[in-house]
């Protein structure tokens, strides 16, 4: 009898990491896997671990390798890893850029694998819109990285290292991504509620007009991950892909706002058009970071959902919950 394929997810408590874990649970019937996650600063929260009951947990220091090799001798070599695990907050990465560095290229982790005798496992690692300059829409993937903070030069250090490493990845550059909250709720502010938060309370707020990103859904960046690893289990080609994973709008904050304002229903004065030039957040952020996905699209057969149905879908289920 064949083994179930094993699938680890590197920061499997995090926002991103919880919703891949979803998706994984969701398609045990047609794609049989065993699952793990990889936690650092705190456990898997009781409501992930009741969520996912045969789910194995490790604590690994990214930093270090420390954890890794108990990995290999309780779960054994997984035949895909999800990447989620990053140091993504602009600031912080401007602030410790070492730290950065040594978190969000994941040496530690690509090394472990490549130790691995028996491992021919698909590494798929979640980059950023960042990594592009800023000067110009719809970037494309094969243009020119030029990132203007400390956490761009990070992600495309990243990327240069698993691409000289690895013989089979799935480098993912991805936008903002929002849609509702995990299963066990992760303390980091999550855009759209942020936004509805702010709003709801009938405060005036700020929001960019000249700076502009292709928001992603949730749901539609786990697809994107889903459908990576199904071709990788059912064919195991060598794999070596780089994807925008984007949404197909173009908005600036202040269209994000706007957006929440309209199918709220809320007073359209509260939001405020600002330019980005006039707030001071102790890092350089790009101008226009939007992403060309129609290698995305064509590649994996994913039609990512447009910008008001997610948040509309977003909204409705913080309703719900």
């Amino acid at each position: 009898m064949m083994r179930k394929k094993r699938v680890l997810v590197v920061g499997g408590t995090g926002y991103l990491g919880q919703h891949v874990l979803q998706g994984f649970s969701e398609i045990q019937a047609t794609t049989p896997c065993d699952l793990a996650l990889t936690h650092h600063s705190n456990p898997p929260p009781p409501a992930l671990l009741t969520a996912f009951p045969h789910l194995l947990s490790f604590h690994v220091d990214l930093k270090t390798g420390q954890g890794f090799q108990a990995i290999s001798q309780t779960f054994g070599p997984p035949d895909v890893v999800i990447n989620c695990a990053a140091l993504s907050v602009p600031r912080a990465c401007e602030m410790d850029p070492a730290a950065a560095m040594s978190v969000n290229v994941p040496s530690s982790l690509v090394n472990w694998l490549l130790s691995l005798e028996e491992s021919n496992s698909l590494l798929i690692h979640l980059s950023t819109d960042q990594v592009y300059e800023g000067a110009k829409s719809f970037y494309k993937e094969d243009d020119e990285t030029v990132p203007v903070n400390v956490y761009g030069k990070s992600k495309v250090a990243a990327e240069q290292f698993i691409s000289e490493k690895c013989s089979n990845f799935a480098i993912l550059r991805s936008s903002i991504i929002f849609g509702p909250q995990t299963v066990s709720p992760v303390p980091k502010s999550l855009p759209i509620q942020w936004i509805d938060g702010v709003l709801s309370k009938g405060n005036t707020s700020e929001f960019f007009h000249d700076e502009f990103r292709c928001p992603v859904y949730v749901k539609d960046v786990v697809a994107a991950i889903l459908a990576l690893s199904k071709r990788w289990i059912s064919d195991g080609k060598q794999t070596k892909l780089l994807l925008n994973v984007g949404g197909p709008d173009r908005v600036s904050r202040l269209q994000m706002a706007e957006t929440v304002v309209d199918i709220r229903g809320y007073n359209p004065s509260l939001i405020k058009s600002v330019s980005a030039s006039t707030v001071d957040r102790g890092v350089k952020s790009p101008a226009d970071i939007s992403m060309d996905i129609t290698k995305l699209v064509q590649t994996l057969a994913v039609t990512p959902t447009s910008f008001r149905d997610g948040v509309r879908l977003t909204l409705s289920t913080e309703v719900k919950s």
